[in-house]
């Protein structure tokens, strides 16, 4: 038999599978969507079975080295999706695959060096000798740890021919377990056994009791604890033979210790009813079908999600949801552990390694029946998929900006036509390319309109900072605002202040010279953090300390420019003295379960205002909140990308939607400097379909999505020549064979010239039909490879770009 193998290799010349025969004794064990280990040349691979023949291809075949699973990691189904998503996104399909899986299943390769046979330590330079008189193998990384390294000396010796390098795979698998200890025999034998043990024997005697009375095993680390005793005891009794030590493989479930309360469904509004009506008649007929839910905030979007589940399961299918990163809220979880408890999976960025493998066998193992998670959890290997649900389906974070660049919402289309089964896709603010769709007939269009129990949305006032700037107020906060601020205070009432901006300022200038701080690596500003007092880049992670003289002319008067969240904090504390503070932004949410901790205290009363950056901006439901601050609209608003309108006015919205939830009405005030700009007018008024139709024309005039398609191609190199060279003979390439209706701009500089030392350009191309594009681009890449291969030149293609930048 022969298993045709995907290996881990990531590039053009072994895209492709690869045939391997199967040892006869894994010949009925052996399935597609397995991994084995493979030799590949000198090393071992880890690989995916991707299908079985009995024929091979050529005549002498290597054997595969082990199989690394009992069951398939990937489902037929998911074989296929990863060739779909390998050619929708032109990368290669190893990548497809191993974005699929959780990194404890990626294996991890590490080099050792060992003598050649016949060598003896006499034939080696005393340097190299001294590391192999002790050991027969040097993992390279021990010779990165010495100053100065003897890396080239042992290359030279494997050039020699006096040593050999030596592949080694690492499978990051573990499985957590737990050590548990039962007495051994009956409850007379156990009686004997205690017996006979000697009057010293305090401890072992006070063991055997305990286990006698539990009638079970007893985990290890417990009974130390509660007997106050040590494991040479337990060892004691284990040489002897009276007890015996056994290990039990356990999940590590993040969210085993929350007392999360059941609940019950809700009865629905009429709009609710509704909106419900197409998923449940698809749901009962299997049929796929794309439903759009634009409800305003709080109009009881997640009910309907609940609730559409709720009958998912009762058909004995499953669920997936997904929500962004930033509002995947212990909140949002709770919601859904609430109503299904144990039958839930969470998958997120937060969750170290482990738990999200432990989730992931969930899964697979089939016991649970729903997953709730971020962008990857739509490729949870689920075989009998009822429902996907895509929460907040304009976020920009359900695409993927690196390799494979994917879109959680095609991939969720993509599986739900081939289960039969209904995708939902819900948003306060959709994308203009959803609601398009929708105003076409390609999804259905379900509209709530009300919040649930005829709540008020907020009112929104809009202050114009620079009539605060004429009247003198030099302040970040606005005349209106600051005294919202205090009559919140003072009503026993919270707050939550937006500004999408860390740090304590945008950048430090000079203002004798001019001289801007900026980042060595990258053609950006600094941000001045202050309370490490260093100067750092968003892009690159390089730091530098804060001078206290201009670098260029020795000046003392070198000031910050700009307000970030460290800043409003620093001026919150002087101005309202009294406000308890909790500021979330990437700085004070880095370690885990801080986000957590965070908002549960801002949601047990223990602060009067949050602060912070955009994930705060969504999922976050706190009866006490009444007012909303956004302290500058218009951060986004001037940035070189084409969706900075769209991105503006749904993130107001979306923020805005925080205030007045409950029982208590709630008021918004945006700071802006850009008065009258459509984005922010709309977004004050709450009026969707007025900015859809203002933003749709500009787009039709300007051949930009969603009447075009749009492709990106970016270039870098270190060497600013190299770049400008391959995007010019780019561009020139596809200019003479696109159709006549599509548009070839570039090359131009990227609106960020230069990241980590590489000089960036970009070549966009606009469509509307050009069928063979797919195939033009593999071409353009196999012509460049060479240069990619040998002299670090980097092109990344995006068939379907969501970011300019």
């Amino acid at each position: 038999m022969i298993a045709k193998v995907i290996v881990d290799v990531p590039a053009s010349n072994v895209n492709r599978t690869f045939d391997y025969l199967i040892p006869q004794e894994l010949e009925d064990t052996v399935k597609p969507g397995m991994r084995v280990s493979v030799p590949f040349g000198p090393r071992k691979l880890q690989g995916f079975v991707m299908g079985l023949a009995d024929e091979p291809s050529v005549k002498k075949l290597k054997k595969i080295n082990e199989l690394l699973d009992p069951v398939p990691v990937l489902t037929e189904e998911l074989l296929q999706l990863g060739q779909w998503v390998s050619q929708k996104t032109l990368c290669f399909l190893i990548t497809a695959y191993q974005a699929m899986i959780p990194a404890a299943l990626k294996a991890t390769y590490n080099k050792e060096f060992k003598m050649v046979d016949g060598i003896s330590l006499e034939d080696l330079p005393a340097a190299a000798a001294e590391w192999f008189r002790h050991r027969d193998r040097i993992p390279m990384e021990d010779l990165l740890k010495v100053t100065p390294t003897p890396l080239g000396l042992f290359q030279r010796l494997v050039q020699k021919n006096h040593l050999e390098v030596i592949y080694q795979m690492a499978d990051k698998v573990t499985k957590k377990k737990i050590k548990l200890v039962q007495a051994s025999g009956t409850k007379e034998e156990i009686l004997e056994h205690m017996a006979s043990l000697s009057k010293q024997a305090v401890k072992q005697r006070e063991i055997l009791s305990f286990l006698l009375e539990s009638g079970e095993p007893v985990v290890q680390k417990d009974l130390l604890g509660i007997l106050e005793t040590t494991r040479s005891a337990i060892q004691s009794l284990e040489q002897k033979g009276y007890v015996q030590t056994i290990e039990k493989e356990i999940y590590r479930d993040p969210y085993a210790n929350r007392d999360i309360k059941p609940t019950e469904p809700l009865p629905l509004t009429m709009q609710q009813e509704q909106c419900i009506r197409p998923v449940l008649s698809a749901l009962e007929e299997e049929r796929h079908e794309t439903i759009l839910i634009h409800g305003v905030t709080g109009s009881g979007k997640t009910e309907i999600y609940l609730q559409s589940i709720d009958k998912v399961i009762k058909k004995g299918q499953e669920a997936i949801v997904l929500v962004p990163e930033i509002s995947l809220t212990p909140q949002m979880v709770n919601r859904f552990k609430a109503r299904f408890g144990s039958r839930v999976a969470v998958l997120h960025s937060a969750l170290s390694a482990g738990e999200k493998y432990d989730e992931w066998r969930k899964i697979q193992r089939k016991e649970v029946s729903v997953v709730v998670g971020a962008r990857s959890a739509v490729f949870a290997p689920f075989e009998n998929l009822g429902l996907i649900i895509i929460d907040e389906e304009h976020e920009s974070s359900y695409k993927q900006e690196e390799n494979p660049r994917y879109h959680a919402r095609e991939v969720a289309v993509h599986r739900g036509e081939y289960h039969r089964c209904p995708v939902i896709l819900g948003s306060a603010t959709p994308s203009l390319e959803s609601y398009a769709r929708a105003q076409k007939g390609v999804y259905t269009l379900c509209e709530l309109s009300d919040r649930v129990n005829q709540r008020e949305l907020p009112s929104v006032s809009v202050v114009d900072m620079r009539e605060e700037l004429r009247a003198g107020n030099r302040s970040m906060f606005s005349r209106d605002l600051f005294t919202k601020l205090k009559e919140v205070l003072s009503r026993k009432e919270q707050a939550v202040l937006f500004l999408n901006r860390r740090g304590y300022s945008s950048f430090i200038l000079c203002r004798d010279c001019g001289y801007v701080g900026e980042c060595p690596h990258c053609d950006i500003s600094l941000t001045y953090h202050k309370r490490q007092h260093l100067l750092k880049c968003h892009y690159c992670g390089h730091q530098e300390p804060m001078p206290s003289r201009c670098p260029m002319c020795e000046s003392q008067y070198i000031r910050f420019f700009g307000t970030g969240t460290q800043k409003v904090e620093e001026e919150l504390a002087r101005l309202l003295p009294e406000a308890r503070v909790i500021r979330m932004d990437v700085d004070t949410t880095g370690r885990k379960g801080s986000h957590e901790r965070l908002l549960n205290e801002f949601g047990q009363g223990k602060a009067d205002i949050l602060l912070g950056t955009q994930m705060i901006a969504k999922g976050l439901d706190f009866p006490k909140v009444t007012l909303v601050g956004v302290l500058a609209a218009d951060t986004m608003l001037h940035l070189p990308d084409f969706r900075a309108s769209e991105k503006t006015f749904q993130l107001l919205t979306q923020v805005s939607g925080r205030a007045g939830r409950h029982e208590l009405t709630g008021e918004v005030v945006v700071q802006s400097y850009t008065i009258g700009h459509y984005s922010i007018d709309l977004a004050s008024q709450h009026d969707y379909h007025a900015f859809y139709d203002d933003e749709m024309k500009i787009r039709r005039d300007h051949n930009y999505p969603p009447y075009y398609y749009l492709t990106l191609l970016s270039f870098s190199h270190p060497e600013l020549m190299k770049v400008v060279d391959a995007s010019e003979k780019s561009a020139s390439y596809l200019s003479q064979r696109v159709s006549r209706g599509t548009i070839i701009l570039g090359p131009v500089v990227s609106p960020i010239a230069r990241i980590k030392d590489r000089y960036r350009y970009q070549v966009m191309i606009k469509y509307k039909n050009e069928p063979g594009l797919s195939e033009m681009i593999s071409e353009l890449l196999q012509h460049f490879q060479p240069e990619m291969d040998a002299n670090g030149l980097q092109i990344s293609v995006d068939m379907n770009a969501q970011n300019i930048m």
